[in-house]
């Protein structure tokens, strides 16, 4: 089904169909948000899915800094990031004009009796990134190049860490935010290099709204507000990624989940409903090999036998309008096919298993592709592994 994978269709089904696109590959869209609306705009016709929609993970993926929106804590002792370098901490502070982080390095006495003093570098949260489900990280503007600040949270520790990527015990804040990042923490952003780094900061449309997976919607909004709506079948100026064939949907998801991938074009050419592989080099190696569990959902996900031979899509399991934080509960879409008994585990743990495949069959794995250097400790963060399959050694929760 998945030409850009390597996927024959499946027996019985059409091969994907082009879907209308709005620019040929030779000729990638410039971005524009010219037609966006909000989300506010959508809520009137969509009142179900714009109640739960804000408070998912996609939608909560960035925002401003605020009390509600950082989720390390700023209370003394607790706003003290300590490294591997004796003489250098980081402070997490908070104050009346915005929420900062501050490398705090000590200098060498000059004198057996000198005063110690302390050289610091501090730069302002202004950007927050990632739900909190599993941590944060943190960007500050330089003028109007972005950056990554070297302290970020995590969730499972409930404590500041070292962001992944920086060095342990350094003081850097360096660590430029390309367009990739953005693309998938971002709804727009116009994007001015040189350099890499450098936005307009007034563009950006920070979390993922709906227009990110459904297009621009003023068309859409002008045409629903007029006296005579358009008749059911007909045209109506919007995306909708249901209706997509299986390709196409897993392209749409495959923008922000198939890891490392390199675009081909520039940033936010994509257009959903489009192949993924016209505008990213995912790499797909066999599957023998391991992949890691970090943002390889797509990849993880093609190479079960569950995905290959039937005609399941990321939508199967995920519901995108709306928060789902028990993992346990997706396990009725595996006995839509599976039945209980046939489940190996079944004599040892009876009925009781079919409430929870997934903690078995999709494991919780610790991601080599994503590491904090933390005061001398390496932390890995725990993600769901996406490939469907048997795994020794596996206990439910």
């Amino acid at each position: 089904m998945l030409s850009w994978l390597g996927f024959a269709p499946l027996q019985g089904e059409a091969s994907p169909h082009p879907h209308p696109s709005t620019a040929s590959p030779a000729e990638p869209r410039t971005a524009s948000s010219q037609g966006y609306v909000g989300d506010s705009a959508c809520r009137s016709c969509h009142a179900e899915e714009s109640k739960a929609y804000p408070e998912t993970s996609h939608h909560l993926t960035s925002r401003l800094p605020s009390e509600q929106s950082i989720a390390g804590k700023f209370s003394s002792g607790a706003n003290v990031l300590r490294t591997s370098n004796p003489d250098l901490t980081f402070e997490m502070s908070a104050a009346k004009d915005g929420y900062f982080e501050t490398a705090v390095e000590k200098e060498e006495k000059q004198e057996k009796l000198a005063p110690s003093k302390k050289n610091t570098h501090t730069e302002r949260i202004d950007l927050v990134v990632g739900s909190g489900r599993k941590g944060q990280s943190y960007l500050f503007w330089k003028d109007d190049t972005l950056f990554e600040l070297p302290v970020s949270y995590w969730t499972e520790l409930d404590n500041w860490i070292n962001s992944p990527g920086y060095p342990d015990g350094t003081p850097h804040f360096d660590k430029a935010v390309v367009p990739r990042c953005l693309e998938c923490h971002a709804s727009y952003f116009g994007w001015v290099p040189p350099p890499l780094n450098r936005y307009d900061k007034a563009s950006l449309i920070l979390g993922i709204t709906c227009e990110k997976c459904h297009g621009p919607g003023r068309e859409h909004v002008a045409l629903y507000r007029a006296k005579n709506a358009p008749p059911s079948g007909t045209a109506t100026a919007i995306l909708n990624p249901a209706s997509f064939p299986r390709d196409r949907q897993i392209s749409a998801c495959a923008l922000c989940h198939a890891g490392a991938a390199k675009a081909k074009g520039p940033p936010l050419s994509f257009v959903p409903g489009e192949p993924i592989d016209q505008y990213l080099f995912i790499p797909f190696p066999d599957k023998n090999m391991p992949v890691d569990v970090h943002g390889n959902q797509i990849q993880l996900l093609a190479t079960s036998r569950c995905f290959q031979s039937s005609p399941m899509t990321c939508t199967t399991c995920h519901n995108v309008h709306k928060p789902q934080r028990d993992a346990a509960a997706f396990s009725e879409h595996c006995l839509s096919c599976h039945k209980a008994e046939a489940c190996g585990r079944y004599p040892q743990l009876g009925a009781a298993i079919a409430k929870n495949c997934i903690d078995c069959h999709m494991p919780v794995q610790e991601s080599e592709a994503l590491v904090s250097d933390t005061n001398g400790r390496k932390l890995k963060p725990p993600v769901r592994n996406h490939r469907i399959g048997i795994y020794p050694g596996a206990s439910v929760h």
